[in-house]
């Protein structure tokens, strides 16, 4: 079982709305980062990761 966030955090129904999710359940993955923010900094203060951008995950 997973537990899946929403890419809304406080407005998103995720596993805190419907719980975890089963593997057998999960029929795809990420095929690369769109966009990365750094959350201790704001978009005008450096916080776009441009080096995890458009990246493929591990």
């Amino acid at each position: 079982y997973y537990f899946m966030m929403g890419d809304n955090r406080h407005n998103s129904a995720d596993s805190r709305f419907w719980g975890f999710v089963p593997e057998n359940h999960i029929v795809g993955r990420a095929a690369f980062i769109w966009l990365s923010i750094d959350p201790e900094k704001t978009l005008f203060d450096g916080g776009l990761r441009f080096n995890r951008m458009f990246s493929i995950p591990e």
